[in-house]
């Protein structure tokens, strides 16, 4: 029987999850759990690289200390972000944070060269501040000497994986996210990258897609973590891994990733690159098998998660649901809306945007929880709705995977708000996603629809109702 490891990394923290099949049914196990976070170094927003990718030793002894040795192991981790390399191979300089404020003004920068239009139309990447593009025009621009001795990148999995295997290779649906890909051709968008001044040798490497195989671990790491095993790519964008573990009931059925950003879309064999689509602020990400994840960006449970760090984490998230379940308060915040990617204070920026919209001042925490969940419940439902004008779907349904499944209060006020059943599970979406894409690429899962299925068979999922009020 193979088992498979997946190492899934998020904003806040990452996990080793083992699987395996069973009679048919995808069983797991943690192994092992690490916290993440971005941090101040020199002034900017940085990821501690060094102590991620330590970590990803350190799951993997837990995982040999547990009695398994993996056929495959997989990294998953956010998209845009990256590293650069010099021709040695070596890292430059951190890993900057997509938060950071190193991007402002690059934007405007490349409307000189590209317009937001022309660009979209080649990428099919909503525009945001953090794109990979605008924080690689900002190296180009701010640090003209990393610049010069870069010799390459690799976007955050990527070079966890090339450390553990040496092989520098490009995962298609992690690259997209960044608006360096040409949404119809699936290759290098040439023409972005001239006009935003980046240097032609960065783009060498190659692309692939999931599944892929990098080959098996270095010698000195198979020492270290006490096994070899071969390193496969997943879907590694974590949204990408995400959406392959929804496990549809219909064709009508829209996909929710609900984790620290809430990302709502759904499949497509192609994309939609029109300027209505650029306005309405949707994105086509790359997604397995080569197809297109529409979807809109929502700032999703990083509003909760501000919100319970400035008090002091007193409220569980469980307790902040139930906050807003009972609170009285009925108007609601814009959780689409820039202000909330990064603000000093989570909960100023809620109570100023409530008050420019002229709507009662909270009058306590409760109402603030329920200010900005009813918000969530309410993007969900206008998302749905442009989204199915620009798709011409009809859609019948919601289905939510990843930990804001768990937020009861927020699936009750989106199946009223949407008019939709809500479907909730598996939590664990997106390490799920990664598992399956091992499993298909090693020949245990026949195919995506197979995976599917064997998730629907295997783990409980929630359903909804809409009771037509929020």
């Amino acid at each position: 029987m193979n088992t498979y490891l997946a190492v899934d990394i998020g904003a806040s923290g990452g996990r080793h999850i083992v699987g395996w099949l069973d009679g048919g049914r995808l069983q797991t196990q943690e192994v092992y759990r690490f916290e993440n976070g971005a941090q101040r170094v020199g002034g900017r927003l940085a990821w501690d690289i060094e102590g991620l990718y330590s970590s990803v030793l350190e799951g993997m002894r837990a995982c040999r200390q547990a009695g398994f040795i993996p056929s495959s192991m997989g990294i998953d981790t956010w998209g845009v972000d990256f590293v650069l390399l010099d021709r040695a191979g070596e890292r430059l300089g951190d890993a900057v944070a997509y938060r950071d404020h190193r991007t402002e003004g690059m934007d405007a920068a490349l409307d000189q060269a590209l317009s937001p239009e022309a660009l979209y139309a080649i990428t099919g990447i909503a525009r945001q501040p953090f794109n990979t593009l605008y924080q690689m025009m900002a190296v180009c621009r701010k640090e003209p000497q990393a610049a010069q001795q870069a010799d390459d990148f690799l976007l955050i999995p990527e070079y966890l994986s090339y450390r553990l295997t040496g092989r520098k290779l490009h995962e298609y649906t992690n690259l997209t996210t960044g608006a360096l890909i040409d949404a119809q051709s699936r290759t290098w968008a040439w023409p972005v990258i001239d006009a935003a001044g980046l240097p032609r040798a960065w783009f060498r490497t190659p692309i692939v897609m999931p599944g892929a195989a990098l080959g098996n671990l270095l010698a000195p790491v198979a020492a270290e973590v006490g096994f070899d095993t071969r390193v496969v790519f997943p879907a590694t964008h974590d949204t990408g891994s995400a959406f392959m573990a929804v496990p549809a009931r219909d064709d009508g059925a829209a996909f929710l990733s609900s984790g620290t950003w809430s990302l709502l879309g759904t499949e497509l064999s192609s994309p939609i690159t029109k300027a209505q689509s650029l306005r309405e602020g949707f994105t086509n990400e790359g997604g397995y098998g080569a197809s297109i994840r529409y979807l809109k960006n929502i700032m999703g449970m990083w509003m909760l998660q501000c919100l319970r760090a400035e008090t002091g984490k007193r409220f569980s998230y469980d307790d902040m649901a139930r906050m807003a379940a009972g609170s009285p308060y009925n108007a609601w915040v814009d959780a689409a809306d820039r202000r909330y990617l990064a603000p000093k204070s989570m909960l100023r920026e809620v109570q100023n945007a409530l008050e420019e919209q002229g709507a009662p001042a909270p009058k306590d925490f409760a109402d603030v929880c329920r200010a900005v969940t009813m918000g969530l419940a309410v993007c969900y439902r206008d998302s749905l709705t442009h989204m199915a004008r620009l798709t011409g779907k009809r859609f019948t349904s919601l289905h939510i995977v990843g930990g804001g499944c768990q937020n009861d209060t927020l699936n009750r006020m989106t199946a009223s708000a949407a008019g939709l059943p809500v479907w909730a599970g598996p939590v664990e979406g997106t390490a799920l996603g990664n598992l399956m894409a091992q499993m298909i690429a090693l020949g245990d899962l026949a195919d995506l629809p197979a995976a599917r299925a064997a998730v629907a068979a295997s783990f409980p999922i929630r359903r909804f109702d809409p009771n037509g009020s929020l």
